[in-house]
């Protein structure tokens, strides 16, 4: 048997998220049944992380196990011919076979996109969350220091989570404003927020958990101060509301 590497990306928009759940599509499930197509094998594939329904990714990485002879580059070329569009293979590599991606890696970045404008561009309302309302960006960049290092992200996580402990270590998070954002070559203005988060690894919606909260700060609900009291409480009903899938993107995963 072979394990081969694949560096995807994709369009999460009207996929049940990553992970195969029997009478949706997913894109683990996708992807499998082109695999299938291929090689006539239902090989697992295994990513680096299980991104929720709607949300995207730049660059996820997964592995499977094959007796295929194929070299990684025809399952390239073949996985792109039979995908939908909205799945692509950027590269595919032979790996050792204990190689893992989940915990293998050092660390994963996401980064969410909020748009802060009056009237939402219908170029990004599939790729950001339309608040149409100014925030505070200073106030959230405070807040935001508050969950750097290794807390226990409790109060952050969703219900249904059986994770065995739910203290995970953030090594960077950033709020950044800007006026346009670009987009296949041209600019869109506008008012927009993006929030970085590179962690260890990520407990159920914490990254859009984290993001709920920071627009509660960003829009003068909640101080800055407030949110190392949320870390504390280890309650998710002191933080904010999970933010919309679709502003989400896993922008890369470190090894």
């Amino acid at each position: 048997m072979r394990k081969v590497r694949l560096t995807l990306q994709y369009d999460g928009t009207g996929y049940s998220g990553w992970q195969v759940q029997p009478g949706r599509r997913t894109i683990q499930g996708v992807i499998e049944a082109g695999l299938e197509r291929i090689t006539g094998e239902r090989p697992s594939l295994v990513a680096a992380g299980r991104t929720d329904a709607g949300v995207h990714a730049l660059e996820q990485v997964a592995s499977f196990l094959t007796s295929s002879l194929h070299p990684p580059e025809v399952f390239k070329r073949a996985l792109n011919g039979v995908l939908p569009g909205e799945i692509r293979v950027l590269s595919a590599e032979y790996a050792a076979v204990d190689f893992h991606p989940r915990y293998d890696a050092r660390s994963k970045r996401y980064f969410y996109l909020i748009d802060s404008s009056e009237v939402a561009s219908p170029f990004l309302q599939r790729y950001s969350y339309h608040l149409g309302r100014g925030l505070d960006t200073e106030e959230m960049a405070r807040a935001a220091s508050s969950l750097a290092g290794r807390h226990d992200f409790a109060s952050f996580m969703a219900s249904g989570s059986s994770v065995k402990s739910t203290v995970r270590e953030v090594y960077g998070i950033s709020v950044e404003q800007a006026e346009e954002v670009g987009f296949l070559g041209a600019v869109i203005p506008g008012r927009f927020v993006k929030i970085t988060i590179e962690a260890n690894a990520f407990l159920r919606h914490m990254a859009r958990n984290i993001v709920g909260t920071l627009i509660e700060v960003g829009l003068g609900r909640m101080g800055a101060e407030d949110v190392k009291a949320v870390v504390e409480a280890r309650d998710r009903r002191s933080a904010g509301a999970t933010a919309p899938a679709r502003g989400l993107f896993l922008e890369r995963v470190l090894y």
